[in-house]
């Protein structure tokens, strides 16, 4: 099998680093009409930017609302705008999802795609994968397209006036990255462009991890106070390039699976992908029979910054076992990424660590006071 490592053209991120969109795009030969396919609150934020960063380039631009999820049908309403108007480049601003339906849509018109995530929240940015949902919010399949990002543009001073929360819940996936990292190079399995972990991608991986522990907690409170600090830079650069690039070119395992299983409930749906994740990467140590040692570690993080840890903290209170039963039954089906687990896995494995993690969560020391 070869080895296979995926990375966005390139990858600029700063304060301010909107104003210089059109520009950068134009310095990679990537010359319009453009497409924008904005979430509401990204139009919101970044319109007047748009007009001038734009004008600036000479290039001609209009915006699609997102519908709010990735799913078939808002792909194929992007993919129509983007004809109509003879798009020659796709902009995704906004969240994970915005960015998946821009990123499919223009891999159905093969167009080039520039990523500009508004909030650090789960490591999309820079992939070439998208995660299609049913229109209510149910896991539907992994869309792998043709090419990464040409260009990933992420502007520190926006991401800081998001909601911490969508911060903490892109630290929450971010977690999982090094976890599953290990498990797939350990195991050789295939990545997610179907090729052999490199060991630049592992250790990007390990970074990734060290640098959610170190600055994690101080970059959330600067996040709560809106302001761009070192530790937040970071901790963009953690949740975003080092996550994305290690979690594509290293594979996923249980975490990412359980997250898929847990949007089958639709008590879950009002959480983001994140957070999900982040009890799924403790239902993958559960597991895999990871050290107490190493579950600890990971309760103590997520409690730091406000990551959920049992199933009432997703909506799952006073859980029914046919509950369970339903969210391991959909974890473990064919394709999905807990089979990369270096043992076989079945739906009655999983739906016993699934409350066992939500037995160590409920444990746990209480969540300090100021919590997302």
């Amino acid at each position: 099998m070869l080895s296979v490592f995926s990375s966005p053209g390139h990858y600029v991120q700063g304060r301010d680093a909107t104003a210089s969109l059109g520009p950068e795009m134009a310095r990679l030969g990537l010359a319009g009409p453009v497409l924008v396919v904005a979430s509401p609150s990204a139009e919101r934020l970044l319109a007047a930017t748009w007009r001038e960063t734009f004008a600036t380039a000479g290039s001609d631009y209009a915006v699609h609302r997102f519908g709010g999820e990735c799913s078939r049908a808002e792909i194929a309403l992007i993919t129509g705008a983007a004809t109509a108007d003879r798009s020659a480049v796709l902009v995704g601003a906004g969240g994970g999802k915005a960015l998946d339906a821009a990123r499919a849509a223009a891999d159905e018109l093969r167009l080039p795609m520039v990523s500009c995530p508004t909030a650090a929240s789960n490591d999309a940015p820079c992939s070439a994968l998208s995660v299609v949902y049913t229109p209510e919010g149910q896991f539907e399949s992994y869309r792998l397209v043709r090419r990464n990002p040409a260009l990933v543009l992420v502007d520190s001073s926006v991401v800081v006036r998001a909601p911490a929360r969508l911060f903490s819940a892109g630290m929450g996936d971010a977690l999982a990255t090094w976890f599953e990292a290990r498990t797939c190079v350990a195991g050789r399995v295939r990545n997610m462009r179907g090729g052999a972990s490199t060991s630049a991608a592992a250790a990007l991986a390990e970074l990734c991890h060290r640098t959610l522990l170190a600055d994690g907690p101080q970059a959330l409170e600067a996040v709560r106070q809106q302001v761009v600090v070192p530790a937040v830079e970071r901790l963009i650069e953690a949740n975003t390039l080092l996550s994305g690039l290690g979690f594509e070119s290293s594979g996923l395992a249980a975490a990412h699976a359980v997250h898929n299983g847990l949007t089958a409930v639709p008590e879950t749906h009002a959480y983001l992908h994140g957070e999900k994740v982040a009890f799924g990467v403790l239902t993958q140590l559960v597991l895999e029979g990871a050290p107490s040692s190493e579950t600890a570690s990971v309760l103590d993080f997520c409690t730091a910054v406000g990551l959920p840890v049992t199933l009432a903290e997703l909506g799952l209170a006073d859980v029914k076992r046919d509950t369970v039963e339903q969210i391991a039954v959909r974890a473990t089906a064919e394709g999905e990424t807990i089979h990369n687990e270096p043992f076989a896995v079945d739906a009655a494995m999983v739906a016993d660590a699934i409350l066992a993690a939500d037995a160590l969560g409920r444990a746990r020391p209480s969540r300090p006071s100021g919590g997302c």
